[in-house]
């Protein structure tokens, strides 16, 4: 079973309709067990970093994502559900993410205007089975005002004013800054790549 974790702060809707038309099969729960049952997980969302990991200890998620992601098993975070990862974030202060990946998510800096809304380049910096099909140029759909930096862990990056990591994996780990879910057939391509590893990890 894939979840998409459900915190109550995350827009689902682009999500759960991207998924219904690849006919995968899964399920949208809030729920720490079920997602400990899970095969794989996903983790949309979009707002603050500290509203989000509010949400996630609230209701114990936050302790069993760290599992989940330290069982091995695929897992896809979007947006803020790919800062979360990351051990801290300065969004309205110094808030402290899942700890997961190294680094600090910081705002962006020398940007034409903030948030960075719209579609914007990819540059891949490193070969993944989930940029199957991608490739530098395309354009992805982004909305944040916060970024990761470019560390090992980056396989492709944007540029904005600054260089930021747009795609990290790492293991199981893959997460994207942009919404996948909203970026058309580059999106669709890496949710397909993302699904068909679920799937073959999964059998």
């Amino acid at each position: 079973m894939l979840a998409v974790v459900d915190y109550g702060g995350g827009n689902l809707g682009s999500l759960v309709s991207a998924l219904r038309r690849r006919n995968a099969p899964f399920e949208v729960t809030g729920d720490p067990a079920r997602l400990h049952d899970a095969d794989a997980a996903i983790l949309p969302g979009d707002g603050a970093f500290e509203a989000t990991m509010r949400a996630l200890r609230r209701n114990g998620l936050d302790v069993a994502l760290k599992r989940f992601i330290g069982a091995g098993r695929p897992f896809l975070g979007i947006c803020i559900g790919m800062q979360v990862l990351y051990e801290r974030s300065l969004e309205y202060g110094e808030h402290e993410g899942l700890g997961v990946l190294s680094g600090t998510v910081k705002r962006l800096e020398g940007a034409p205007r903030v948030p960075h809304m719209g579609w914007d380049e990819l540059e891949l910096l490193g070969n993944h089975p989930v940029l199957d099909g991608i490739a530098s140029g395309d354009f992805v759909y982004f909305l944040h005002s916060y970024c990761a930096p470019v560390g090992a862990e980056t396989i492709a990056a944007c540029n904005y004013g600054e260089r930021f990591a747009a795609i990290v994996a790492r293991g199981n780990i893959v997460a994207t800054q942009f919404h996948p879910e909203k970026s058309q057939h580059v999106g669709g391509r890496l949710l397909d790549n993302f699904l068909t590893r679920y799937l073959a990890t999964s059998r």
